[in-house]
C-alpha cells in the first residue's frame, strides 16, 4: 500500500496533468498540436492512397510502406484527439476504460511498427543483397504475411500487461496522471501494491521487441554497407545507399526515443525528460514520415504528381458535365 493512500478498487477516472513547464497558451498548444495531427493524417492518408491506387509502387518495398502509414495514422489518433478536447476543457479527465484503451493500443501499435521496420530492414537487405532471388523470396503472399505477422506481433505481447495494469488497486479517485496520456511509469506510479515484478515485466517484454528488432535491423543494413561498397561505380552506390537513408533515419528518431523510455528496469524518471522523448514518438515520426520517404523518393513523388493530376482532371470533368446538364435543364 502506497504511504497514505486508501487503496480505491472502483476507480471510475484519471486526470491527465498533460504538458508541464509550459508558458503557452491553451489555445495555442490547441492550435499547434491540430495543425500537426491534420498535416500527419494528411501526409500519411496519402502516401496509403497513392500506394494502394498507382500500380508503379505495387511492390514489397512500397507495400511495407503503407503498413506504416497506417500504424502511424492510428498511434497519433490514439494521443492526439483525447488530448486536443483537454486543451479546450477546464477538467482534464480521462475515465478508467478510455485510460486502459489508449494504453494498450498505444503500446500494441508502438510494438507493431518496431517489428514493421525490422521487417523493411529485411526487405532491403533482399532487394540490394539477393536482387535475383528477390521477387521469388518476397512474393505477395509472403508481404502479406509478414506484415499480419508484424499486426499480430505486437497484438499478443501487450495485452497481459494491459491486464495486469487494469487490474491493480489505485490509491484514489481522479489521480493526476503525470504525463498527456496514459504512459506506463506513470500509470504503475499511482498504484498502491508493489509494482516492482509488472515493471520488470515490461522492461522484458520491452528488450524482446525493441531489441531484437533492433538487431535484426543492424544486422540487416551491416550486410548492406558491406554489399554497397563492393559496388565498383560511385552511382551505383549512391543509387543503392538512397533506396535505405530514409528508413535510416526513421530508425534511428524511433529506436533511439523508444530505448531510453522503456528498455530499462524501472520506469521511474523525470517527468519533463520523459515527455519531450515521448513527443518524438508520438509526434514527430509520424509526422515527418511521409516527408522523409516521398520527398526523397522520386517514384512517390511523381506518384502523387500523377494522382493530383487525376483527381484534377476528374474533377473539372465533373464539373463541367454537371455545368452542361444544368444548362439542358434550364432550356
Amino acid at each position: 500500500m502506497a504511504p497514505g493512500g486508501n487503496q480505491t478498487s472502483g476507480m471510475t477516472e484519471f486526470v491527465l496533468a498533460g504538458f508541464p513547464n509550459l508558458n503557452s497558451t491553451r489555445v495555442e498548444l490547441f492550435s499547434v498540436f491540430l495543425l500537426v495531427y491534420l498535416l500527419t493524417l494528411t501526409g500519411n492518408v496519402l502516401i496509403v492512397g497513392v500506394v494502394g491506387a498507382d500500380t508503379r509502387l505495387q511492390t514489397p518495398m512500397y507495400f511495407f510502406l503503407g503498413n506504416l502509414s497506417c500504424l502511424e495514422i492510428l498511434i497519433t489518433s490514439v494521443i492526439i484527439p483525447k488530448m486536443l478536447s483537454n486543451f479546450l476543457s477546464r477538467q482534464h479527465t480521462i475515465s478508467f476504460a478510455a485510460c486502459i484503451t489508449q494504453f494498450y493500443f498505444y503500446f500494441f501499435l508502438g510494438a507493431s511498427e518496431f517489428l514493421l521496420l525490422a521487417v523493411m530492414s529485411v526487405d532491403r537487405y533482399l532487394a540490394i543483397c539477393h536482387p535475383l532471388r528477390y521477387p521469388v523470396l518476397m512474393s505477395g503472399s509472403v508481404c502479406f504475411r509478414m506484415a499480419l505477422a508484424c499486426w499480430i506481433g505486437g497484438l499478443l505481447p501487450v495485452l497481459g500487461p494491459t491486464v495486469a495494469v487494469a487490474l491493480l488497486p489505485f490509491c484514489k479517485q481522479g489521480a493526476v496522471v503525470q504525463h498527456f496520456f496514459c504512459d506506463s511509469g506513470p500509470l504503475l506510479h499511482l498504484a498502491c501494491t508493489n509494482t516492482k515484478k509488472l515493471e520488470e515485466t515490461d522492461f522484458v517484454l520491452a528488450s524482446l521487441v525493441i531489441v531484437s528488432s533492433l538487431m535484426i535491423t543492424v544486422a540487416s543494413y551491416s550486410h548492406i554497407i558491406l554489399a554497397v561498397l563492393r559496388i565498383p561505380s560511385a552511382s551505383g552506390r549512391q543509387k543503392a545507399f538512397s533506396t535505405c537513408t530514409s528508413h535510416l533515419m526513421v530508425v534511428t528518431l524511433f529506436y533511439g526515443s523508444a530505448i531510453f523510455l522503456y528498455v530499462r528496469p524501472s520506469q521511474s524518471g523525470s517527468v519533463d525528460t520523459n515527455w519531450a522523448v515521448t513527443v518524438i514518438t508520438t509526434f514527430v515520426t509520424p509526422l515527418l514520415n511521409p516527408f522523409i520517404y516521398a520527398l526523397r523518393n522520386d517514384r512517390v513523388k511523381e506518384a502523387l504528381k500523377d494522382m493530383f493530376r487525376k483527381v484534377v482532371a476528374d474533377f473539372l470533368r465533373n464539373l463541367l458535365l454537371t455545368e452542361n446538364l444544368n444548362q439542358k435543364a434550364v432550356r
